[in-house]
């Protein structure tokens, strides 16, 4: 599935800005194995991104589309996306996935992403597209548009060649990653990646667990109830106003209003991250609102609240050596780290016997649990052999007999 079955035969740039053209380039890029996908949009001034540009480009075939053309109808790329005979290859697909399940509540699938499979091939954590495709093809690609305006009409020449190139040398990354992963057995490895990215939970904003993306910079439970309403106030505000979060409260303000909880609107003019007068505002009362919501929670709805005690020392200690086994494990199976295991994960490995995590499962067991455990057990040491950290086992000591005891 993952092989085209069409040679390579470049084309020529087209700016496709009416529907019928559209249908025409989605039938035929549907004809195909794969299609690299790419979009360009703004977001600064709003809280729901903004499609402007959509890139697109299957092999001997390259296309922009104009979103905000008036006489285009995007459901021929839609439905392009929902094709599941065609793999849509991204490059850090998460924001471009976000765009598409808020316009057309669709996830595509099957889908490759060159930047978590380039983590399994060895690339390192997080690597850009332009290190990959100077990596994988020789080509330096021209960054210089990436911040401009994508709303602004006409595009011009130097915009389209630079969004163009992201889906065109996609093409070329695509092969050699999957020529990589095949030829080393991994190509399986994506897919606990890629089925979190296709996801609708991972899209989904809902205002009550909008508190989960915030730093708990709060003393104590009361003010974690407070903070959770106060975070879901303004998620909902942000949405039906469309505007960025911090349009209508900084997150600063929302820690100072979690911690000292006034209960009338008054209180709000002792905080310094509120402005002068705020405290006569509609929003003011809006806000004493939400806290007294929170005060009235009962205590055993709210998740646990992590104290600053932080880990006991032994189970730093056993943290530490954990990361280094991980990163000796992943240089060692030129795997990103992170892609076994996060800091978190870390943590949950050293202070519980049996976490649920991934590093306990599948491929990341064999390469890294495994070990992982032993090492808790006392049944594997690490020593550097030749600059390197290696894992040796620990031979259990001789029991001495009881006679000679």
């Amino acid at each position: 599935m993952w092989r085209e079955r069409y040679e390579y035969n470049p084309a020529p740039m087209r700016l496709i800005t009416k529907t019928p053209e559209l249908n025409d380039l989605c039938r035929r890029l549907g004809q195909h194995n794969f299609v690299t996908v790419d979009t360009e949009f703004i977001r600064e001034q709003t809280f729901w991104p903004k499609l402007c540009v959509v890139q697109l480009a299957g092999p001997g075939e390259e296309a922009i589309v104009d979103p905000l053309a008036p006489a285009i109808d995007l459901a021929p790329f839609f439905a392009l996306l929902a094709d599941k005979r065609v793999v849509k290859v991204f490059h850090a697909a998460r924001q471009d996935l976000e765009i598409v399940w808020n316009q057309a509540r669709l996830i595509p699938h099957p889908i490759f992403d060159t930047q978590v499979a380039a983590m399994v091939c060895g690339f390192g954590e997080s690597v850009s597209y332009v290190s990959l495709v100077k990596q994988l093809t020789g080509h330096n690609l021209d960054k210089t548009s990436r911040f401009t305006d994508w709303a602004r009409r006409p595009l011009s020449e130097t915009q389209l060649a630079y969004a163009l190139a992201d889906v065109t040398h996609l093409r070329d990354v695509y092969r050699r990653l999957v020529g990589e992963l095949e030829a080393t057995g991994r190509l399986g490895w994506l897919d606990e990646e890629m089925a979190e990215l296709t996801s609708p939970k991972t899209y989904e904003t809902r205002p009550e667990d909008a508190w989960r993306r915030l730093k708990l910079r709060v003393r104590n439970r009361r003010g974690l109830a407070v903070l959770i309403e106060l975070a879901a106030w303004r998620e909902k505000l942000a949405q039906t106003m469309d505007v960025p979060r911090n349009r209508i409260l900084r997150d600063e303000a929302l820690y100072d209003i979690a911690n000292s909880a006034p209960t009338d609107t008054a209180q709000l003019s002792h905080l310094r991250s509120l402005s002068e007068g705020f405290s006569r505002s509609g929003r003011a009362r809006e806000i004493v609102e939400a806290v007294n919501r929170g005060l009235k929670r009962d205590p055993r709805t709210l998740p646990p609240l992590r104290e600053g005690a932080g880990l006991p020392a032994d189970k730093v200690a056993t943290v530490e050596l954990l990361r280094v086994l991980l990163k000796a494990c992943a240089a060692r199976s030129k795997v990103a780290p992170r892609l076994i295991a996060d800091a978190e994960h870390l943590e949950r490995l050293a202070a519980e016997d049996d976490p649920d995590i991934p590093a306990l499962k599948g491929w990341r067991y064999e390469l890294f649990g495994a070990e992982a455990q032993r090492l808790k057990r006392g049944e594997l040491a690490l020593r550097i052999e030749k600059g390197e950290v290696v894992p040796v086992p620990v031979k259990p000591p001789r029991s001495i007999p009881q006679e000679c005891a």
